[in-house]
């Protein structure tokens, strides 16, 4: 019974000294919503003519704009960067020593990694659902392209529940890639060859329904799901199950199985490394 506290005591003083970092780094802010912000709205008035609408949004009542459908996928964006932005202090913690006194510490390995995915996933939070709820009203008022998306209080914690999944997932996937390296050279090389276009090919920013083999690719990437289901919850009316938008239990399902095998993976490789990382 003695040690469950010291367990979670542990994580809290971890994720508070990540919330505390970040609140003196306000950069990252610029850099985790800045961009994607800049992304939506540039994308959205550049493609908006073009665009044609996936199958799934027949259903609707309205034509849905491409900033309307790239709404989900900026707040993926917007995960996605925070990820980064919180799991590369992993690189500078070794750099710096703390670290090392971390692992000689009687904590547990899992405990180091729910730390940092706990961190993540709170500044991912309040991030994304920051956007979503700024987005189409910036949208609407700025811009004159029109976003019919109407958020209700249940719908909006639904939307940042599921979030937070997403949050988890891909803040523990920037752990299990952050861990062994040394240099943030190396980790940023991975994101611009690995993470990014892991959300592209997520239907993040464009559909992908007849696109051959890249369907396949776009299928097979977890982050679809992630997509897929917050672009669900955007919608007070069901919409269609197609081969561009799966169904809502498989995206919770196939996220929670992800975020679930990513975690215990990071909590592995802590305990395989911290030997050789002490040293």
């Amino acid at each position: 019974m003695t040690n469950k506290p010291s367990q979670f005591n542990a994580i809290v003083a971890l994720t508070k000294r990540e919330l505390i970092r970040f609140l003196r780094q306000r950069t990252r802010v610029i850099g985790a919503v800045g961009q994607p912000m800049i992304f939506w709205i540039l994308f959205g008035a550049g493609l908006h003519s073009s665009f044609k609408a996936p199958s799934w949004a027949d259903g609707l009542t309205h034509t849905v704009t491409y900033q309307e459908y790239f709404l989900p996928g900026v707040a993926a964006l917007i995960v996605l960067f925070t990820a980064i932005f919180s799991t590369i202090s992993i690189i500078e913690d070794r750099r710096e020593g703390f670290l090392q006194g971390v692992l000689v510490a009687p904590i547990s390995r899992l405990s180091i990694v729910l730390s940092k995915l706990a961190a993540g996933t709170l500044l991912a939070i309040f991030q994304a659902v920051l956007f979503l709820l700024i987005g189409p009203l910036i949208s609407a008022v700025g811009l004159g392209v029109p976003i019919e998306v109407t958020w209700s209080v249940t719908r909006m914690l639904m939307a940042t529940g599921f979030l937070m999944l997403i949050a988890g997932e891909l803040t523990a996937l920037g752990f299990l890639i952050a861990w062994p390296m040394n240099s943030t050279q190396g980790y940023h090389a991975v994101m611009s060859i690995f993470l990014m276009p892991m959300w592209l090919v997520s239907g993040a920013f464009f559909p992908g329904g007849d696109s051959g083999w890249l369907f396949w690719v776009i299928r097979a990437n977890p982050l679809t799901y992630g997509v897929a289901g917050l672009r669900r919850l955007l919608y007070d009316q069901p919409l269609a199950v197609t081969v561009e938008l799966p169904s809502m239990l498989a995206c919770v399902l196939v996220t929670v199985i992800t975020t679930a095998t990513l975690t215990l993976l990071s909590a592995w490789l802590v305990s395989w490394q911290s030997i050789h990382n002490v040293a």
